[in-house]
């Protein structure tokens, strides 16, 4: 079944129920971090074979989202202020902050002048490599790779796959086989091979990365908007839990250093790369804190509640999809319930 079918359907009971209201002042926490990737025009409009859709929203539908916040009575803050708000016990109005992770060009073009009308702060998330136009995007070469060609065949460390790929459906079908395995792969070896099959197909990983991240000029010319901060994202988009800890540390140090670097000015907050529970646990949220980061962010559903001032490098998000781009569906998010559902309505998870 259709995962995001389900959601959709739980989004809209909890919504029409009534429950989204009735619940919201015991879930809705103190406010809420936003995770985006890519807004560009249509973004998140599933069309053919579009596998990563769900990395994309559009414009309007993040002109709508920090409409809605303001309707709800949430204060647009950085991630700075909300930081430190938490500090102070979070006891104001609640707030929303929206991240960007990776730094895509599409970023500057098509979401900063969406967060300027607004007046609304927001911070992207950027990996030096991507930056530096060397990084494999290995999702999106996967994604190419598969709409090029009519039959795939790959070799996934001794598993032979080999799987039609000429109508739309074929090519989905194939990418729900192979993106698993994939992901799955140690990081170091997950690159060596997306590499070596770029290599065979003729395809140019770094044009396609040049083609779509900003470039140190661009985001250097972003981070002198006021309303922008630059955070970091590891050197090579690396899960952090999946690195030694000499690597995790490296990745992490090392991503700060270049970035302030390049900007003249310390950065203080860091994203984990995928985020989610199995790419960063405990021993990584040490690592952050010992890397010097003021706070960093995950992808761990849910909201943020003055708990999280005890556990600022474990700051949960909530993403906003393509999957799910109407009002209602973020409006049940802000509320909490399907967070407190899903952990039990425990407030913080950390572990």
């Amino acid at each position: 079944m259709d995962t995001s079918l389900v959601l959709r359907s739980a989004f809209d009971a909890i919504y029409y129920s009534g429950a989204a209201g009735l619940l919201r002042p015991y879930t809705q926490g103190v406010g809420a971090i936003f995770c985006l990737h890519h807004v560009c025009p249509g973004g998140g409009r599933k069309t053919g074979f579009s596998p990563n859709y769900q990395l994309e929203i559009s414009p309007e539908f993040l002109d709508e989202t920090i409409t809605l916040c303001r309707t709800r009575g949430y204060e647009l803050l950085s991630l700075a202020a909300a930081v430190e708000r938490l500090r102070q016990g979070g006891r104001k109005a609640p707030f929303a902050v929206f991240t960007l992770d990776d730094g895509y060009r599409d970023n500057a073009t098509h979401a900063a002048p969406v967060f300027r009308k607004h007046n609304c702060p927001y911070t992207i998330f950027v990996a030096p490599r991507i930056a530096e136009g060397t990084c494999e995007l290995w999702w999106r070469a996967l994604e190419l790779m598969i709409a090029d060609t009519r039959r795939i065949e790959l070799d996934l460390d001794g598993q032979k796959v080999s799987l039609p790929t000429t109508t739309d459906t074929e090519k989905t079908n194939a990418w729900k086989v192979i993106f698993p395995l994939v992901k799955a792969m140690p990081e170091h070896r997950q690159r060596d091979w997306i590499n070596a099959e770029a290599d065979r197909r003729g395809l140019d990983l770094k044009s396609y990365c040049r083609s779509v991240a900003m470039s140190w000029q661009e985001i250097s010319e972003l981070n002198r908007d006021p309303l922008c901060t630059i955070g970091a994202h590891t050197m090579n988009h690396y899960a952090v839990s999946r690195l030694t800890v000499d690597e995790a540390l490296h990745e992490l140090k090392e991503s700060r250093h270049i970035i302030s670097d390049h900007l003249g000015e310390t950065t203080d907050f860091f994203a984990y790369p995928y985020g989610d529970i199995e790419a960063a646990g405990p021993r990584d949220f040490a690592l952050a804190g010992e890397a010097g980061f003021s706070a960093s962010v995950t992808t761990r559903k849910g909201v943020v509640f003055a708990e999280h001032d005890n556990h600022r490098q474990a700051i949960p998000r909530i993403m906003l999809s393509g999957r799910y781009q109407k009002k209602r569906y973020v409006d049940t998010l802000l509320s909490g319930v399907p967070f407190g559902l899903l952990n039990g309505f425990r407030q913080v998870n950390v572990m």
